[in-house]
């Protein structure tokens, strides 16, 4: 049997100070900051993107030193506000913010959708019809070679075969225009 090394790595956002960028995150687009959130799955901090931006944004904050190819990552997010869009989900293998793997929910939308952005242009490789409740959910990754499975709040929802971005990258958090997010709990294990 052959061994496999893991490695973990997981923000909670809690040590960090509310009102400055988290330690260890990049703001590439958008405004991100450490929020308080009494509600938070790990209290009292959350990483929330704030930004008001237009319609076409995607709004990514980078994760630093971070390079992974196959793992497992999960995220928590809360959708708190959006007219244009809500909701948002964690972005993987990323070359910079405008080359990555995304999976995210809209509540405006009810769906999830799992994406690739090349250059900054979003195509879709898979989407489902989800309805949920305001409040926190927990989106799951389980990344292999050119495949990706996506979970909501442990049910498998998407999946996907692609062979655009093969060597590890970045992972990171999204939001699209105007909404506003709250996240806690990245956690990534590398396989």
């Amino acid at each position: 049997m052959k061994a496999v090394a893991l490695a973990l790595l997981l923000f909670n956002f809690d040590a960090d100070k509310a009102g400055e960028m988290a330690k260890g995150w990049e703001a590439a687009v958008g405004t991100w900051t450490v929020a308080a959130d009494d509600t938070a799955p790990s209290k009292p901090n959350v990483l929330a993107q704030t930004a008001a931006g237009p319609s076409p944004q995607f709004n990514v904050a980078l994760a630093t030193g971070t390079k992974f190819k196959d793992f497992d990552l999960s995220v928590k997010l809360k959708a708190v506000s959006g007219k244009i869009d809500q909701g948002g989900g964690p972005v993987w293998r990323a070359k910079d913010a405008r080359n990555y793997y995304l999976c995210r929910w809209n509540p405006l939308e009810t769906n999830f959708r799992l994406y690739k952005v090349v250059d900054g242009k979003r195509t879709q490789l898979a989407t489902a019809d989800v309805k949920a409740e305001a409040g926190w959910h927990t989106i799951r990754v389980f990344a292999e070679g050119n495949a990706v499975v996506c979970h909501f709040d442990g049910k498998e929802v998407v999946g996907a075969k692609d062979d655009t971005f093969k060597d590890a990258g970045r992972v990171g958090l999204w939001t699209k225009a105007d909404a506003v997010t709250h996240f806690d709990d990245v956690s990534v294990t590398a396989k």
